[in-house]
């Protein structure tokens, strides 16, 4: 059997699994049992869960395109790089957590300029129209900086809207506009192209991404990078998240009028009975 070394490792099971020999295909059906904390095993261990010889899952590992175990792993840790949620190793403890997480925020924030900040928050302010856009993972963080903003100034969107795809919100934008485009990993299709339309358009872009999108940075008008690492099987969204309130509050200090806006939600609010002040 040869396989990429970019296929998953379920794609080789599956392209191979009729040549198997019955002990070979429970120790396959052991590892897709396992999938998403394998590295986290023994090969030992593993030939155990399936009930065969450690010599038997060995011939496996070879059959699907490894040299032994170890290169199982370093394929599953390519593909965690990828973005893909595989526990490579043991889920890290709170105090490793912790620690991972505060790392992440001093890289962070050891990286922004408040003069650039300044630079982004006034362009944020007085845009004409504020689009951002965030698909897949990065949605969230994209939803509480719109969800900031829409607070302090009019004209803030979230895109693609319901029903919508990115070229109806994003058509028509010119250089009176700011878009801000939240992309981590594993990235919604075509974001340079969508970037790179965009800056031929005139429109500014603030591009908030993590480590595989720097190749960006030296095209958008504004770049910031995120850090997502953990030892864990999923990404860290605390530092993209952090960054959000940073640049919301930046905002709501450059922006005349901030305060009488969020008076008058406020004061929505109250005749809709939208919010429970409990």
């Amino acid at each position: 059997m040869t396989s990429s070394t970019t296929t998953p490792l379920e794609d080789r099971i599956a392209a191979g699994y009729r040549d198997l020999s019955p002990q070979e295909r429970r120790a396959a059906d052991a590892l897709l049992d396992h999938l998403g904390d394998l590295g986290t095993y023994r090969a030992t261990e593993l030939a155990a869960l399936a009930g065969v010889s450690k010599a038997t899952m060995s011939r496996l590992f070879r059959k699907l395109g490894y040299d032994d175990f170890e290169g199982l792993r370093g394929h599953l840790r390519a593909q965690r790089g990828r973005g893909l949620p595989i526990a490579v190793d043991p889920s890290p403890g709170l105090r490793e957590r912790l620690e991972q997480e505060v790392k992440n925020l001093e890289k962070i924030y050891s990286s922004l300029d408040d003069a650039m900040l300044d630079e982004v928050a006034e362009a944020l302010a007085t845009a004409r129209d504020v689009v951002v856009v965030g698909r897949r993972g990065s949605l969230g963080p994209a939803t509480q900086l719109r969800r900031n903003l829409i607070q302090v100034r009019g004209r803030v969107h979230l895109a693609p809207g319901p029903g919508q795809s990115l070229a109806d919100d994003l058509v028509g934008l010119g250089a009176e506009d700011v878009v801000v485009v939240v992309s981590i990993r594993r990235h919604a299709f075509k974001v340079a192209e969508m970037v790179e339309s965009l800056l031929a358009d005139g429109v500014r872009v603030l591009l908030l991404a993590d480590s595989s999108l720097r190749h960006l940075a030296g095209s958008v008008t504004w770049w910031i990078e995120c850090p997502i690492t953990t030892e864990g099987a999923f990404d860290s969204m605390v530092a993209p998240v952090s960054v959000m309130a940073v640049l919301s509050d930046r905002v709501h200090e450059v922006l005349d009028g901030a305060g009488a806006r969020v008076e008058a939600i406020d004061a929505r609010y109250a005749l809709l009975r939208e919010i429970d002040e409990g």
